[in-house]
């Protein structure tokens, strides 16, 4: 990926590395400070704490920002093909060079290249890197032409680079070429308090009633949530709610719900086909789960209407098992009673009884 980045300031930092806890304040006054060089820059991190953002923010507001911005992850490229990905390749080197290709620095030339995942690429080459980075020089895969390029590297990790070498896993001289200076990048959990300006953030785009809204309860929770996926799991979770939510206030059973999708319903148990006798004790009710279709070539389906279709008839059987009371459906379909009430609104569901 090489794109042209655009000068930054002050609104621009702001706007790229969202929110105002002092662990991104500092970050973005680091990113500052790093920005007027051309030092290497090595960032740390957890998965999905928004390394590239940052990489991209570091080129925005330097000297390089109106040069490429080019991106690879070391990780995601076999090991034979890195060496043609970074430093380019010649007609005929190797089966299935099919024409001459540059790389990821010369493609760079002037800019900024962001290795990520730097701690996944293999050892010998790693040796190779190192070379460029001290000469400034690369050679394409099947070719002894030496090419001058002046490229600045920022690179990323989310592995303990310290016991990667003392295992002689990475190299620790390219360590210290790469990571002239060490910005560590925090992990959500360290950030709760911007969870709102991101959630904000990541709606801004959404039309207006696909935006769900969050009442106390529900936003204490998912600032208590320990975030394993960062802000990646973060912006997965606003997108979700806002198609199984569309426009609606979530609380906090909602909110419990969208933070652990793959668990099974509660308190009820998913019935395959047709819906079970329904036993005495309500605690123990079978909701029936309708069949849904699912998408074949030729045969595409209306995703949302199939999910609403699913939740319909879900609040008709909590319904009819609870005798119409509204408080005692909401809880057989763990919703609040005010956000059983919302749906009924939504698809025209006679209100039985209180």
């Amino acid at each position: 990926m090489t794109e042209v980045g655009n000068r930054g300031g002050q609104a621009a930092l702001e706007n790229l590395i969202i929110g105002n806890s002092p662990a991104i304040r500092n970050l973005r006054e680091m990113i500052r400070r790093v920005a007027r060089s051309n030092a290497s820059v090595m960032l740390c991190g957890p998965s999905g704490s928004g390394k590239e953002l940052v990489a991209r923010a570091i080129h925005d507001e330097g000297a390089r920002s109106g040069q490429a911005f080019s991106a690879i992850n070391c990780g995601a490229i076999p090991a034979d093909l890195i060496e043609s990905e970074l430093f380019g390749h010649e007609k005929g080197s190797f089966t299935g060079a099919h024409a001459r290709r540059i790389g990821h620095f010369e493609a760079s030339e002037g800019g900024t290249l962001f290795l990520d995942e730097i701690g996944d690429m293999r050892f010998d080459m790693q040796v190779k890197l190192l070379r460029v980075l001290e000469d400034r020089t690369i050679v394409r895969v099947g070719s002894s032409e030496m090419r001058k390029v002046d490229v600045r590297v920022v690179s990323a990790t989310h592995q303990d680079l310290g016991a990667a070498i003392a295992g002689g896993k990475f190299r620790e001289d390219l360590f210290f070429r790469l990571g002239v200076v060490v910005l560590q990048v925090p992990s959500l959990a360290d950030r709760v308090e911007d969870i709102p300006a991101l959630i904000r953030h990541f709606q801004a785009k959404m039309p207006a009633d696909a935006k769900c809204r969050y009442d106390d309860a529900a936003m204490a929770l998912l600032m208590r949530h320990d975030w394993p996926g960062n802000v990646r799991e973060l912006r997965n979770f606003v997108e979700r709610a806002s198609v199984l939510h569309s426009g609606e206030t979530l609380g906090a059973d909602d909110v419990a719900l969208l933070l652990n999708p793959t668990a099974a319903p509660a308190p009820w148990r998913i019935a395959s086909s047709a819906p079970a006798a329904v036993p005495a004790d309500a605690d123990e009710a079978v909701l029936h789960v309708p069949v849904a279709r699912t998408p074949a070539p030729g045969r595409p389906i209306d995703l949302k209407r199939e999910i609403e279709t699913i939740e319909l008839e879900q609040i008709h059987v909590a319904l009819d098992l609870a005798d119409g009371i509204i408080s005692e459906a909401a809880r057989l379909l763990s919703l609040k009673r005010t956000t059983l009430i919302e749906k009924m609104r939504k698809y025209g569901v006679q209100q039985q009884a209180a």
